[in-house]
């Protein structure tokens, strides 16, 4: 592909096809933010703001799976100006919709043509680069995989605040037009691109339909589970039960299938399998670290949009500090030796983060960011390259499909799930510590009684200070619930890094070789 390995701009290729899919994940969180704002702007309740969160997500997860195909049918290099072209268009008309249905439609769309931004990156960057190099070119798409998440808060924040929502969309319009035209004048499809895109079978659109209802279903579930009471509602069991047949029968039929939509037979490379369960977990704790501090600063520190997103800024710069480092300690140890030092770094960062209390400063949110990426630097790079270490060339285009399906999808899960998780032990918490909240408990009395005295000094009467200080304490409560639900929330995901550390330890220790024609 694209030249390939004798071209000499190979750096400029993975900074133009990186800008594109930079643009699609920044997308993913910088809406977030502006879903107050887009609700009172289109006179709907915040519920129905969050469908255009959903639709962008079921539409792109879709998407992801089948790019590997699609790119094969159109040639990766115009599969991916059409993506490029299909996702500016769409977010034109996002920032330019004046009702809530326009908005879902084109945030469909935007969905639909951002799908394959990603994995189309990784192919012509797999393609472009040899085995030897891929590991600095995959620096340089962490920076879109692990940047732009933290990011989107931030420019999301601050176009909303000055500006208004529209303009977290028609952002991506300079983007896009520069993307598009960098990749129409640096990439060029190789021979064997155009051959196989002649040679190409008819359209598996039974496959396209089981990968709808798994992945589509599983989306909703997931994002409207909190909504809905999970499966306490009979919507939500419907949706979880669609994805499971969608599942079960989609892997039976594409294992079987004479020329399936996607080939699910790289998953035989046991690099890459493993590679992909861990980018999803990584993409797990990714994302829904993304939102935790964040949604943390704005309703326990009642932090504006704009200095939410900030206090996610340090922990890009440090990341992209690290990058580097990265690389060359990659040289000098086993790439799973690095992942599994990454896995226990990132359990000890959200270990670590599960200090917050009600009064924290901003130093200290910056400080918990910054250790959550500085581990996050030793893990997408040394995956990424390890999972397509053995893979064989004609299997990267699929390989890059499922690796970022896995990254995405499982990342949106973590999202709605953390979400969950803070809103469920907020509960549990409470019940615990109201307890507590006993006349016959001598520390609940003190605190009452050091509440009554202090409304008095500000010159209450007794009478009225003394009904005071129990809506207080039930305030101080609440505050407090809160707070220990979302620590609760970096204890349970730190566990679930630990995973990390078997899944590396597990891959081959072998350097780079591309077996095909071995």
């Amino acid at each position: 592909m694209s030249g390939a390995r004798g071209n000499p701009n190979l750096w400029l290729i993975a900074i133009v096809v990186t800008m594109g899919a930079f643009m699609e994940v920044l997308d993913t969180t910088i809406v977030n933010v502006a879903l107050p704002h887009i609700a009172g702007s289109l006179a709907i309740s915040n519920d129905q703001s969050t469908w255009s969160l959903t639709t962008y997500l079921v539409a792109n997860a879709i998407v992801l799976t089948i790019s590997g195909n699609l790119a094969m049918r159109l040639g990766q290099k115009n599969y991916f100006l059409l993506s490029v072209a299909g996702f500016t268009v769409a977010s034109l008309l996002c920032g330019l919709s004046t009702n809530f249905l326009e908005l879902l439609v084109f945030r469909a769309f935007q969905g639909f043509f951002g799908g394959g931004l990603q994995p189309t990156q990784q192919a012509i960057i797999l393609d472009t680069f040899p085995p030897e190099k891929r590991q600095t070119a995959f620096s340089i798409t962490a920076i879109a995989t692990i940047v732009a998440p933290a990011l989107g808060p931030v420019v999301g924040g601050y176009l909303t605040d000055q500006l208004s929502w529209h303009w977290i969309f028609l952002v991506n319009i300079p983007i896009g037009i520069g993307t598009f035209f960098g990749v129409l004048h640096l990439v060029h499809e190789s021979p064997e691109s155009k051959r196989r895109a002649r040679r190409a079978p008819p359209f598996d659109y039974v496959g396209v339909l089981f990968i709808a209802m798994a992945l589509g279903c599983l989306d909703l579930a997931t994002d409207r589970g909190e909504d809905l009471n999970w499966l306490g509602s009979g919507t939500i069991r419907v949706l979880f039960g669609v994805s499971l047949v969608g599942f079960i029968a989609g892997i039976v039929y594409l294992l079987n299938a004479r020329n399936p939509v996607v080939n699910l037979r790289v998953f035989r490379d046991r690099n890459f399998a493993l590679g992909t369960v861990a980018i999803g977990l990584m993409g797990f704790v990714l994302y829904a670290s993304a939102v935790i501090i964040p949604q943390f600063a704005q309703t326990q520190l009642s932090y504006t949009a704009t200095w939410a997103g900030l206090a996610l800024a340090p922990g890009a710069l440090v990341l992209i500090a690290l990058i580097p480092v990265v690389g060359r300690v990659m040289k000098l140890v086993p790439v799973k030796y690095v992942i599994a030092a990454g896995g226990l770094a990132l359990s000890g960062a959200l270990f670590f983060s599960d200090n917050l209390v009600s009064n924290l400063d901003f130093f200290h949110l910056w400080v918990f960011r910054s250790a959550q990426t500085a581990a996050l630097a030793l893990l997408f790079v040394p995956i990424s390259t390890a999972a397509y270490v053995t893979l064989p060339d004609d299997e990267h285009g699929d390989g890059a499909a499922l690796f970022t399906m896995s990254r995405n999808v499982v990342g949106g899960i973590g999202i709605s799930v953390s979400t969950a998780l803070i809103t469920n032990h907020e509960q549990i918490r409470q019940q615990y510590l109201g307890e507590h909240l006993d006349p016959t408990n001598q520390p609940y009395n003190v605190l009452l009684q050091n509440l009554q005295g202090a409304a008095m000094s500000l010159g209450h009467a007794a009478q009225v200070a003394k009904q005071m200080a129990p809506g207080e304490v039930f305030q101080i409560l609440r505050t407090q619930s809160a707070v220990l639900a979302y620590n609760d929330t970096f204890i349970i995901t730190g566990v679930l890094a630990l995973l990390l550390v078997p899944l590396g330890l597990f891959m081959s220790a072998g350097k780079a070789k591309a077996r095909r024609g071995e």
